[in-house]
């Protein structure tokens, strides 16, 4: 494909060092320092030049661009830039990153010919927030075809036991001692502090849950925010939304009045100059069932759930700028939620490997990748027998009336199936293929 990156900042760094194998890509910024950077780490065409300028893309005038991706630090030069390159170039898809949430994504979307708009903030933010309606668990994962989720849960000192599939959920994934893999057997030993994967219904998995998290943390009311930027202050909004009791703490002043003004006083703002050592005690933060450090620090994030687990916090939430730390946060038995910049790139690559027949999501700081397929009205693959793929580190299902089916050997299709499939990275590859080539 051709592609075309407006912006050179972490996100674009990233999408153009994934893409551009295998993918002619150019990425264009002002930036002349920060274009250098990339080219030299990346087999790219780096592209010094105003996206908001058309004669910036008088190179590509007699080209097809299969995708324009605008993913600068400024909401409206992404917009405009998208309608500028559509008007001169012939491009096949647009995707665009927005920091601020807009009243009517749809009617932007028709308007500007955009095919994806991502709201990172908006995404983190949801993400977090959704823990207060699963609070056992360290992140819950929804998709487009079923009402089954993805749950993972931090397994308890003593919770030691074996788990059986069922057709009603399955275990999909543990990450032990740093190593990620899908367990192969029907019967699977849970072991202290592994971080187990369930994809099924939710009565279900909140049962099964109980024998696996064995601390108390069955209902969330007290929920403090460490950061008072957008991402805080989105966090704070969704946990008032929910009719929470919010506290959230910033150092800088001017962040405080801003953030009280946003959250339009529903929330304690608390202006903690030096830290939260001495407002633990004072604004007795201890009691709090639900602590998120939201900066855009992640060495910062993790120190401050650190001293809210010291604290007697027991469930507390770091925000993931770096993936570098992703692995550092987990063996801290924290609980990690991309913050924006991942959630944007992880969104973005989740789009592009998706298609109208398969939906592509990773999990597990992308150890993991989760594959389906809907065998829709008309579809050629009704009444088609299909064959197992055996692979030591993936599983296989097929999701038919709200049960599962262990794919072990060969099996017909029928009208609304949901073909479904789980992987380690290294065989991510395999099931891709095997699965857009049923």
């Amino acid at each position: 494909m051709n592609i075309i990156i407006a912006g050179a900042g972490k996100v674009g760094f990233n999408l153009a060092k994934t893409l551009s194998i295998g993918h002619n890509v150019t990425v264009i910024d002002t930036n002349e320092e920060a274009l250098h950077s990339i080219q030299e780490s990346l087999d790219i065409l780096p592209l010094r030049g105003d996206v908001e300028d058309y004669k910036t893309y008088e190179y590509f005038s007699d080209k097809e661009v299969d995708l324009f991706i605008a993913v600068t630090n400024i909401d409206n030069v992404n917009l405009i830039s998208s309608m500028i390159v559509d008007s001169i170039l012939n491009v096949k898809r647009k995707f665009v990153r927005l920091q601020k949430d807009i009243y009517d994504a749809e009617d932007i979307k028709k308007r500007f010919f955009i095919d994806k708009i991502i709201f990172p903030i908006k995404l983190s933010s949801k993400t977090v927030g959704s823990l207060l309606e699963y609070p056992k668990a360290n992140n819950v994962k929804f998709f487009k075809y079923t009402d089954f989720k993805l749950f993972s849960f931090r397994a308890s000192a003593g919770a030691d036991r074996e788990i059986l599939d069922s057709h009603e959920y399955t275990l999909v994934g543990i990450e032990r001692n740093k190593k990620f893999f899908v367990p192969q057997e029907k019967h699977t030993a849970i072991k202290e502090n592994d971080l187990i994967y369930f994809f099924g219904l939710r009565e279900s998995i909140e049962t099964l849950s109980t024998s696996i998290v064995l601390e108390d943390i069955s209902f969330v009311e007290k929920c403090v925010v460490f950061g008072g930027a957008d991402l805080g202050v989105s966090i704070a909004k969704a946990f008032i939304d929910a009719k929470k009791d919010v506290k959230l703490i910033e150092k800088d002043l001017d962040l405080c009045s801003l953030a009280d003004e946003k959250l339009e006083g529903r929330a304690t703002i608390i202006n903690s100059k030096y830290g939260i050592h001495d407002v633990f005690e004072d604004e007795e933060l201890g009691h709090a069932d639900l602590f998120v450090a939201a900066t855009n620090n992640d060495e910062y994030n993790i120190i401050k759930c650190l001293e809210a687990k010291d604290r007697g916090i027991t469930k507390v939430v770091a925000i993931n700028n770096e993936m570098d730390y992703y692995s550092l946060m987990h063996t801290l038995g924290i609980i990690v939620i991309r913050g924006p910049k991942i959630s944007a790139y992880n969104t973005i690559m989740e789009e592009i490997s998706s298609s109208g027949v398969v939906i592509q999501k990773s999990f597990c700081g992308a150890l993991g990748t989760v594959f389906m397929r809907k065998v829709v009205y008309n579809s050629t693959l009704i009444d088609k027998q299909i064959k197992p793929l055996k692979l030591s580190n993936a599983k296989l299902f097929i999701l038919r009336e709200d049960r599962l089916f262990l794919i072990q050997e060969k099996i017909i299709l029928q009208e609304n199936d949901l073909v479904v499939g789980f992987s380690a990275l290294l065989e991510s590859a395999k099931v891709k293929q095997w699965i857009y080539e049923l």
